[in-house]
């Protein structure tokens, strides 16, 4: 980890507001040699370019048109090459299901959605949500498998002692948490606060990726042992992160993808400027990240590695 994002995540005065910007497949597939020139001309933002050609087409397993299966047996589809697929064949969909359920090998490792996300994919949605409303024994059933694979994967790779862990859950909807705060304390705060105290124990720090609304638990996520919060600003509000989060916890802010693929330039720039002015801080605390995908037009593109580059000293001349 650079020593701008260790200073940053400990408020230790960074030079710099660490930065990046990711680039989905399916922009890659899209754009192809004219994405390649804006990477080439912000090595602030994405390192120096390699000698090797890259291959526009390749896209993760997921991200394939088609179907395929997990470990746990999820049956995952994909009508569009590049984007993400769903979840579409649930292996325990009814509660004798669960009974039956084995964990996959050690060694298979984790996914994205690896606790929470994980429930629905193998009971789905609308069975889970009756499960959390019947508070049914094998819900808690299905979450103890769930965690106890987790916190032998968790163990297998402290192992190889690293600074930091990273973990990524989407643990919120548009605009609220899909089964409620009361729930998700009683359910799933004893896991990640299981999981993250592993990660405490070994000396490694804790990032956590967390689509969607989240508002009501970003207490609870420090008290779990969150290191790093990585959350989206259009699901929560940049008030309500400034509020919950500035020199609590640092915060990875996702900026806001939904605004790129209709924004100018100049109101992504803006953009950005808020944002840092908000949550950024001499001490540091804050991390900014922006995701594009096809619908973003390059101009933009261009426009927020621009304006990361510009704000990444926090306002320093």
């Amino acid at each position: 980890m650079s020593d701008d994002r260790t200073k940053a995540m400990n408020f230790d005065h960074p030079e710099y507001i660490p930065v990046q910007v990711g680039l989905l497949p399916a922009a890659w597939i899209q754009y192809r040699e004219e994405l390649e020139k804006v990477v080439r001309r912000h090595p602030l933002i994405f390192g120096q370019p390699g000698d090797q050609p890259r291959n526009y087409d390749y896209v993760p397993e997921t991200y394939a048109a088609g179907e395929h299966v997990d470990a746990w047996g999820c049956v995952w589809s994909n009508i569009k090459h590049g984007a993400e697929s769903i979840v579409t064949g649930h292996p325990v969909p009814t509660r004798a299901d669960v009974h039956r359920l084995k964990a996959p090998p050690a060694g298979s490792g984790f996914k994205h959605g690896f606790m929470w996300l994980i429930l629905p994919d193998l009971r789905g949605f609308e069975e889970l949500m009756i499960d959390f409303a019947e508070d049914a024994p094998e819900l808690q059933q299905l979450i103890d498998i769930v965690l106890n694979y987790n916190c032998g994967e968790i163990t297998r790779l402290l192992q190889g002692k690293p600074a930091m862990m990273g973990f990524g859950d989407d643990l919120g909807m548009q605009d609220r948490l899909a089964i409620g705060e009361h729930k998700w304390r009683q359910y799933l705060k004893p896991c990640y606060a299981r999981m993250y105290g592993l990660c405490h124990a070994a000396g490694a720090q804790v990032f956590m990726h967390t689509d969607g609304h989240i508002v009501p638990i970003i207490k609870d996520l420090i008290e779990c042992g969150v290191n790093v919060v990585n959350p989206q600003i259009r699901a929560n509000g940049l008030e309500n992160l400034v509020r919950e989060c500035k020199g609590k916890v640092c915060v990875c802010l996702d900026l806001d993808r939904q605004l790129f693929p209709f924004a100018t330039p100049q109101e992504i720039n803006d953009h950005v400027r808020e944002c840092v002015a908000a949550l950024g801080a001499p001490e540091g605390g804050l991390w900014l990240t922006a995701e594009c995908g096809p619908d973003v037009p390059l101009e933009n593109i261009e426009a927020i590695c621009a304006a990361l580059e510009q704000y990444r000293g926090y306002f320093r001349a």
